[in-house]
């Protein structure tokens, strides 16, 4: 894999190795992913005992899988976990016996759609037990008895998360949320912890006004289970969220607002994908599909969007087999990293700013404007002097952006330029 950028590949190889753990939204595999992750980040992790009442859900309880397969009337194994974990439905019960293919068949999830995938399917609050497996596959099985094997067990135990508070000069908080429940599945999945854990490592070698709250979660419960903790402090202090998954293949960006579509975030994320990445395709709210459901929901009224690659639900490769590590690459994860940072940098300095003289400053005697007027000279601190317009105290940076249509990250080395000349002070 050609990259020059090392972030895009220590991202990758963090996928990699997280791949072939059998994640759900209990779990051991949910245990060894927070570990893996501890490597890079002073996460902490949290268990919740299964049977605890959060808001109008229940922690379910703990499943773990060994091993699962099906032999066919000859003896050959033609289902088998251990060579694809979402060969098993999700939360299957275990079973031992031997079912004609009548019975089978009712206990099989393949898709006529896409024939030669296997599906990702799960059953979390209903016992079941079940397979996946390739259409065509399907289709070829004969008469006759297969014997059905599911090394698995339900039990109280626990939901696990992983957290990491990064505090900063400010209680004000920005919050990032990813899920690590799935099995095998690169984009969907894993592109989520691997940028947020990258994300994370470069707040944390910050200087940073704000603080960062950064959670690893089982998607739907675990994010319930989050906000049922914690949710009065965040409501206090919360100014921007991103929830972030599927951002790890080389297709155009994607957007997915707020319920409100108008808060902050939306107008940071914006403000950056219209400057960086003009092609991005902007969806409803009534797309969502993910963690945004719970962390926008009426009385939690979270300021939290979604930047994406491609969104969930809406690539071919979604939720099947196909997702696996050639579907992502080092240069769509640096990506996607790098529009993130993006994001906490203009979080980060989105202040008002307000010019601390009357009509304009003179900025010649200052070295920040040409000495000689002329034809074109202007044109050098065009945008220097349009900031200073607006600099009225009443717009922030994004604002001013939005208004002289410069990008944010160009208008950084100006904000620097007029605050050490003394022509602008922040307001607030």
């Amino acid at each position: 894999m050609k990259n020059k950028n090392n972030t895009g590949l220590d991202m990758y190889n963090l996928i990699k190795k997280l791949f072939p753990l059998n994640r759900s939204i209990t779990g051991n595999g949910v245990r060894q992913t927070l570990k893996i992750i501890q490597d890079y980040i002073p996460l902490k992790i949290h268990e919740v005992p299964s049977g605890t009442k959060v808001f109008d859900w229940t922690v379910p309880r703990e499943w773990n899988i060994k091993d699962a397969y099906v032999l066919d009337p000859d003896g050959n194994k033609i289902i088998d976990f251990k060579k694809n974990n979402l060969h098993i439905l999700g939360y299957s019960i275990p079973i031992n016996k031997t079912v004609p293919l009548s019975e089978l068949q009712d206990h099989l999830y393949s898709s006529e759609e896409q024939p030669d995938v296997i599906p990702y399917v799960t059953s979390y609050y209903k016992e079941r037990w079940g397979f996946c497996i390739k259409h065509n596959e399907r289709v070829k099985l004969k008469d006759g008895m297969y014997k059905i094997f599911i090394d698995s067990e339900l039990k109280k135990g626990s939901l696990t998360y992983g957290e990491l508070i990064i505090p900063g000069q400010s209680k004000k908080e920005v919050f990032l949320s990813t899920y690590v429940c799935h099995p095998s599945m690169a984009n969907n999945e894993l592109s989520g912890p691997a940028v947020t854990t990258f994300i994370a490592k470069w707040i944390l070698s910050e200087k940073r006004k704000y603080t960062y709250r950064i959670i690893f979660i089982p998607e739907t419960i675990g994010s319930i289970t989050y906000l049922s903790r914690n949710l009065d402090s965040m409501k206090k202090n919360t100014i921007a969220g991103f929830n972030i998954n599927c951002v790890g293949d080389d297709r155009a960006y994607s957007f997915l607002p707020s319920r409100n579509g108008d808060t902050y975030v939306d107008k940071v994320a914006l403000r950056v994908l219209k400057s960086k990445h003009p092609d991005f395709i902007k969806y409803s709210y009534l797309n969502r599909g993910s963690d945004e459901r719970q962390y926008n929901a009426p009385g939690v009224d979270l300021p939290v969007a979604s930047i994406m690659r491609s969104k969930a639900g809406e690539y071919l490769e979604y939720h099947t087999s196909l997702d696996d590590l050639s579907l992502v690459s080092a240069e769509g994860l640096n990506g996607s990293y790098e529009v993130l940072k993006d994001c906490m940098k203009l979080i980060e300095n989105g202040r008002y700013y307000k010019v601390t003289c009357l009509c304009e400053p003179q900025l010649g005697k200052r070295g920040l404007y040409p000495t000689i007027s002329k034809k074109g000279s202007a044109k050098k601190v065009r945008s220097m002097v349009d900031f200073i317009a607006y600099a009225d105290g009443s717009n922030d940076l994004i604002e001013i952006s939005n208004i002289i249509k410069v990008p944010v990250s160009d208008l950084y080395p100006i904000i620097d330029q007029l605050k050490e000349a003394g022509l602008i002070e922040e307001v607030k």
